[in-house]
């Protein structure tokens, strides 16, 4: 017997086959029907029934005592498996509709994990142990393209424009750098205020447009608010690429300034006053995946302030801890 083949017997239930092994395990109507919760009437229906509907004779009954017959014995000994592995089932899609369990696709900026994402990440594996959590370094442009697809659930990336199919939640701000070389005129002699307009003539190296939309289009604005359009003489797809062109000399490039932290000796960082970029979790607006929503509420409740409250962002420079304010998600 399979539990597959329990409904082609009409008008059997679980339940009935719950009473049977309560009473199976008691072999007394009177106990049997207290764990149960019915009257011992009732219970001795619901046995004559199945009885019934399987055309066989379940228990030996007399005024003393109880017994299974060789048909019930059978069930019984078969039985128990069936009903623990139905009740197993029946646990892991009430939890995986919680989003205890399943499988979370997390995308995040290089840039993203010289923050605080390693923590949220540790502590949301410590409390969702059945949830298999997968990591991917992916740059702004691929992680919409991701979410958009449905192959990523959540990403964290930098500047993107609003999109009415994710929600946006602004997790961190820190300020944006010039990185030049350490031989660099500007690095030898630092000024005590950056003008721009002193990179007019310099060689640049940018991420590409698609693949970092939003910084690459921060960076153009500003270059364009000082009254020119920078000269880009390459184009690096990769964050320790970039930095490793601006200390060979090839040029200089527009970074954030937790950039800073991966140590380089011949590389030198100015910053740009009142300049900041933000960074946002995002995730799809309709029809989130259930795993994906305890995963948001653990980074919300690390955040600095309760979630009605108007949102904060905060500046963060590359020596700060890393502590984050929430925006509203856009629609």
């Amino acid at each position: 017997m399979s539990i597959n083949d329990l409904p082609l017997t009409p008008g059997l239930e679980l339940r009935h086959l719950r009473a049977f092994m309560v009473l199976a395990d008691e072999l007394h109507f009177g106990r049997a029907s207290v764990r149960l919760g019915l009257s011992q009437p009732s219970l001795s229906l619901t046995i004559q029934r199945m009885e019934e509907r399987l055309g066989a004779r379940l228990l030996d009954r007399t005024r003393r005592r109880v017994q299974l017959t060789e048909a019930g014995r059978t069930l019984h000994s078969r039985l128990g498996p069936l009903l623990s592995g139905v009740d197993s089932l029946l646990a892991d899609t009430i939890r995986t509709a919680r989003g205890e369990r399943g499988r979370l696709i997390v995308a995040f900026a290089a840039s993203v994990m010289f923050h605080t994402l390693p923590t949220w990440i540790g502590s949301y594996r410590a409390l969702h142990p059945e949830v298999s959590l997968e990591l991917r370094e992916l740059p702004t442009g691929l992680q919409l393209a991701g979410l958009r697809s449905g192959t990523l659930d959540v990403g964290f990336l930098r500047e993107p424009a609003p999109d009415p199919e994710f929600h946006f939640e602004t997790v961190m701000e820190e300020e944006l750098v010039i990185a030049l070389s350490g031989s660099h005129p500007l690095a030898q002699h630092p000024p005590r205020s950056l003008d721009l307009r002193a990179l007019k003539e310099e060689p640049f190296i940018l991420f590409p447009a698609e693949l970092a939309p939003g910084l690459h289009r921060q960076v153009m604005s500003l270059c364009e608010e000082a009254g020119f359009t920078p000269r880009v003489v390459q184009e690096s797809r990769e964050l320790y690429t970039t930095v490793s062109l601006v200390e060979a000399g090839i040029g200089v490039t527009v970074v954030p300034a937790s950039i800073q932290k991966m140590g380089w000796r011949g590389v030198h960082y100015l910053p740009i006053p009142g300049v900041r970029t933000r960074i946002d979790m995002a995730w799809r607006a309709r029809d989130p995946r259930p795993v994906v929503l305890p995963f948001v509420a653990l980074v919300r409740d690390r955040l600095d302030r309760p979630h009605d409250e108007p949102a904060k962002r905060l500046s963060m420079s590359a020596a700060e801890p890393s502590r984050i304010n929430p925006r509203t998600p856009s629609a």
